[in-house]
């Protein structure tokens, strides 16, 4: 019996230190082994990576324990060089982890070619958000003597009058052979000021008169993006589809 008694508690003993030894062995693979292997806990933040020229990315990443990984897709925005970053994943701000790679999808060398829509006979108004969405700077406004008040009769591409589904690279200038409704009628300038501009912009298309040369003034008595000036004043007379030039406050910093 005093054997037996012996025996069990020599395998308790022995059971106690297994227990333990596992212990200690969890506790150093939990708290020690594992975050040093995943990197628990060191976290960086992703940098805002638009508008960077591909070559300074890769040593701009890696001075940041980043690395960099080019989409396949690729953007057009003719307002930024060839080859600056468009979009990027995962986005500026992101907590991640020593080593994580940021795709960018980087602008086109050269501008995708688009087909031209068609805008002859349709009001002004629809024109500009037309070519807006499409991709296509508007142009110059060539009024012309014609039945039709504000209706595009013609569009045109580097002086050439070009039909629905003709080929032009995304971005380029579209310019919009306009109807008078009277033909070289004589117009009074409407009151712009106290306006912002793209009210007064609508304000003058729409008195058969175009916007012209937008001047920034800076002003501190004026909230910013107000008109404060313009040539010809109200009141004045002009023919159809001449300029007005503005002034628009800009305020103070």
């Amino acid at each position: 019996m005093r054997d037996l008694k012996t025996s069990t508690k020599k395998i308790v003993t022995h059971l106690t230190i297994v227990f333990g030894i596992l212990l200690v062995f969890a506790f150093l693979f939990l708290k020690v082994f594992l975050p040093s292997y995943t990197n628990h806990g060191q976290t960086v933040s992703v940098p805002d990576l638009e508008g960077f020229e591909f070559n300074r990315l890769e040593s701009y990443l890696s001075e940041r324990d980043l690395q960099i990984e080019v989409a396949l897709d690729s953007g057009y925005n003719a307002d930024l060089p060839p080859l600056t970053v468009l979009k990027q994943n995962p986005r500026a701000g992101s907590k991640v982890k020593q080593g994580r790679k940021v795709y960018v999808t980087l602008n086109s060398k050269n501008a995708p070619m688009i087909k031209m829509p068609n805008l002859v006979n349709a009001p002004l108004k629809n024109a500009q958000e037309i070519l807006n969405n499409m991709g296509l700077i508007r142009g110059e406004f060539i009024y012309i003597p014609d039945i039709t008040f504000n209706v595009v009769l013609e569009q045109r591409y580097r002086g050439r009058n070009i039909p629905e589904g003709f080929e032009i690279p995304k971005g380029s200038q579209i310019d919009l052979v306009i109807g008078d409704g009277l033909g070289n009628q004589i117009l009074d300038v409407p009151n712009l000021i106290g306006m912002d501009e793209i009210d007064a912009e609508f304000l003058i298309l729409g008195s058969g008169l175009r916007l012209g040369r937008i001047n920034y003034v800076e002003t501190d008595t004026v909230p910013s993006g107000i008109i404060i000036r313009q040539i010809p004043p109200p009141g004045a007379e002009m023919k159809t589809g001449e300029p007005v030039d503005v002034w628009i406050s800009d305020v103070k910093r």
